[in-house]
């Protein structure tokens, strides 16, 4: 299983190949399309992510000390952030999802890209995931 750090380092490196945002663009749709569908049992209000521009459904499950997120969006490019967060902090323990410093979102630039609509929503994505893994502790 690789850290979390190893995972965000991976991505930093899958968007330095990107000569430019459209191209970054491009690529976090992908992420976005290749998004494993959440079981719509989980498409609630009480999954919706408060605060987010588009609709977000995240859902948690603790499997084997670890947390398991799916998740789904009504807009593509949101679709894509969620991917990434989903990639970095799913199949983690709470305890190292809750204390994780998530760097590569300042590294590679994604926040300078969004209105502050959307990074206001990129926060509450995260503050949502932490949450469920405090919850998931025990």
């Amino acid at each position: 299983m690789k850290s979390i750090e190893v995972i965000q380092n991976e991505i930093i490196d899958d968007f330095s190949m990107f000569d430019d945002w459209i191209q970054k663009y491009e690529y976090l749709i992908e992420l976005g399309k290749d998004l494993p569908l959440i079981n719509n049992s989980y498409k609630i209000k009480d999954n919706l992510i408060k605060g987010c521009q588009s609709q977000v459904w995240l859902h948690a499950e603790k499997k084997n000390d670890t947390i398991i997120f799916t998740a789904d969006s009504d807009a593509i490019m949101t679709k894509g952030i969620i991917a990434l967060l989903i990639r970095v902090l799913s199949n983690h323990s709470p305890q190292d999802i809750a204390e994780s410093k998530l760097n590569f979102i300042s590294e590679i630039g994604i926040t300078d890209q969004l209105s502050p609509t959307r990074a206001n929503g990129l926060v509450s994505m995260i503050k949502q995931m932490k949450i469920y893994a405090i919850a998931l502790k025990n």
